[in-house]
């Protein structure tokens, strides 16, 4: 096992710079998880750590090895790709097998440990079929198969739940959860799930056009985001924002009742964060906000409202039930002033 080093690391194909300057120090046996909309360079960097992708400046150590010119192969890697990648015409056995004989390992070898990683993924009536026999859930546990073969020092997820429905999404989710228990090893996941990366990272990595904008344990994101674009990514649904205007007493939402902020007289230009479970339905006279209900989603255990405040902005609370709450009213909120986030308009960072 070992931990992942990169620094100052740049990718650029001709004058299209993609990866800008990252730096991450990753620890042995942790899982990271890296997010960020499409195109932000999360794949791009996985495949930079795995040799798929030359490093354009930078460094990238696995353990204490440099391996900015290592080949893949050589590198203490395993990849597992959203499309599985599987040989369609081997039987589950030799897909995983393949890798190993390649690399000369003597047959008793080779058996022992294709079958112990068919034992941990529960697929060992599976090994004499071919991936065409097999549905999709079973096809991705293969692949995870031929990478935990390898015993690799660092194992890499290219968004490898994404061609699941929901439900073996959740099932082979869970199963990568408790792989990274048993194997302690350092993994590495690409997904633009929030669910997937709450859930399964020890950390997260949240890139916007090729830079990290926070690295942190999940609930540290969800917290105290550094700025605007990680309080609005991190979360489903996202966080709510509301433009203010400085008062006396502090700051005002659409003219509601007004919101401690020491630096309100000096920051005029700051907006407010509030997540849809921290806004608390009150009277009008003690709202911050107030919005005429449109559209209600009811989800089972909870309820989301989706509303408009009177300068047209959208919004949404969070309900355990809605009573007798209808759509057409007009419902207002307040929050705890402990869940209620800052941030600069122009810059969007944190204040």
């Amino acid at each position: 096992m070992a931990g992942l080093t990169i620094q100052n690391a740049y990718k650029s194909y001709g004058n299209v710079k993609v990866i800008h300057g990252v730096d991450l120090d990753i620890d042995d046996g942790d899982f990271v998880v890296f997010v960020g909309p499409s195109g932000c360079g999360k794949s791009t960097l996985l495949r930079m750590i795995a040799g798929l992708e030359d490093i354009t400046s930078g460094e990238i150590s696995i353990g204490d090895r440099i391996v900015n010119e290592v080949a893949p192969s050589k590198r203490g890697v395993a990849m597992v790709f959203q499309t599985y990648a599987l040989y369609p015409h081997m039987t589950v056995y030799k897909n995983m097998a393949f890798g190993l004989k390649q690399a000369k390992t003597l047959p008793a070898e080779i058996d022992r440990r294709v079958q112990e990683a068919a034992k941990i993924l529960h697929i060992e009536d599976y090994l004499h079929r071919t991936p065409r026999a097999l549905s999709g859930g079973q096809r991705q546990r293969v692949a995870i198969g031929r990478a935990i073969v390898r015993e690799p020092d660092v194992f890499l997820f290219d968004e490898p739940l994404s061609n699941l429905d929901a439900a073996l999404r959740g099932q082979t989710r869970l199963e990568i959860a408790r792989l990274h228990e048993r194997l302690k090893t350092t993994m590495v996941y690409v997904t633009h799930d929030q669910v997937e990366a709450m859930t399964l990272a020890d950390k997260i990595v949240v890139l916007r056009d090729g830079q990290v904008e926070q690295f942190g344990r999940p609930m540290d994101l969800y917290e105290r985001p550094q700025n605007k674009f990680v309080a609005g990514f991190i979360g489903s649904p996202s966080m709510n924002f509301f433009n203010t205007e400085a008062s006396k007493t502090g700051l005002n939402i659409n003219g509601g009742k007004s919101i401690a902020f020491k630096g309100a007289k000096t920051n005029k230009g700051i907006e407010v964060g509030i997540r849809p479970e921290h806004l608390r339905q009150c009277k009008s006279q003690t709202a911050f906000i107030s919005g005429k209900l449109e559209v209600i989603e009811q989800l089972g255990d909870h309820v989301l409202t989706h509303l408009v405040d009177e300068s047209g902005r959208a919004f949404v609370a969070k309900f355990e039930s809605l009573g007798k709450i209808k759509r057409g009213d007009t419902l207002h909120f307040n929050a705890d002033q402990n869940n209620i986030h800052f941030f600069d308009q122009e810059t969007g960072s944190r204040v």
